[in-house]
């Protein structure tokens, strides 16, 4: 069933410049940038109707969104009618990844640490109180991989990657506190370090070593050692890279035990 003129949409004549109505409604181009948020959200296509609901707008709103994607490439529908994301979308989002000067000179070496460790490697940023991890290298061989994506997100403090370019960004107790703020970090398993004292510890731990440790805290039975990497500063890290193993066939210790292999590995991007 292929897409059919929906009418009776309403004008949004009440459009302010946050991009909502004044009844809090998404209108405009935020709108249209919402619903193609949320397509990402189902690989397997959405139906109208429960595009509707999640977006909570009325339906000619959302199909007329629908529309202006389609018209760009950005979306598609399959022989049941479902919308997913267009090819030109695909096209436009991998070339855009392949290129980036980062993904250029960090993918080298995620596949050297995939390879030497037998384990998942990654290259992730800070964003806000996340990490978002920009590139991801699977090892060659073996029959459990992880199930990280890029551009997944995990909160920072419960990770190797976060924890590491938190050290160098909150260096007192007080810092720590603000970073928290009213909003308590989550605990994600039974050794997330969540206070602002533990953090502080964690985080002079990490610069006096140079690398983090992450042991079961943002997941149970996988644990990872972070590296910072200076792509753009020599100063502060842009970034970090992390081998984040299977405890079971890899532990912590023996990730601290190859911490130098990691730093030759990294060679003048791992150089502060």
């Amino acid at each position: 069933m292929k897409d059919t003129q929906i009418s009776g949409e309403a004008t949004d004549l009440d459009e302010n410049r946050t991009g909502r109505a004044e009844d809090g409604r998404l209108v405009g181009a935020d709108r249209v940038l919402a619903v193609l948020k949320e397509l990402a959200r189902y690989p397997d296509g959405v139906g109208l109707d429960e595009m509707t609901r999640v977006i909570a707008s009325p339906k000619p709103t959302v199909h007329r969104a629908l529309g202006t994607l389609r018209r760009a490439g950005l979306a598609d529908q399959d022989d049941q009618g479902r919308y997913v994301l267009g090819d030109e979308f695909l096209r436009m989002a991998f070339a855009h990844h392949e290129a980036r000067p980062e993904h250029v000179r960090i993918r080298p070496v995620l596949e050297t640490l995939a390879a030497r460790f037998g384990e998942t490697a990654h290259f992730a940023v800070l964003d806000g109180r996340e990490v978002v991890y920009r590139a991801k290298v699977d090892p060659p061989t073996g029959a459990v991989r992880l199930t990280s994506t890029i551009g997944g997100r995990n909160p920072a403090h419960a990770t190797g990657v976060g924890k590491l370019l938190l050290a160098y960004q909150v260096d007192t107790v007080e810092a720590v506190e603000k970073w928290i703020g009213d909003e308590p970090p989550v605990r994600r398993t039974p050794r997330t370090l969540c206070t602002a004292e533990a953090l502080h510890r964690e985080f002079e731990t990490i610069r006096g070593q140079g690398y983090a440790i992450d042991d079961q805290e943002n997941e149970v039975g996988v644990n990872c050692i972070a590296l910072p990497v200076y792509t753009t500063s020599r100063v502060v890290p842009s970034g970090a890279v992390s081998v984040s193993a299977l405890t079971y066939r890899t532990s912590p210790q023996t990730l601290v035990d190859a911490v130098d292999d990691i730093r030759r590995a990294l060679g003048h991007l791992g150089a502060a």
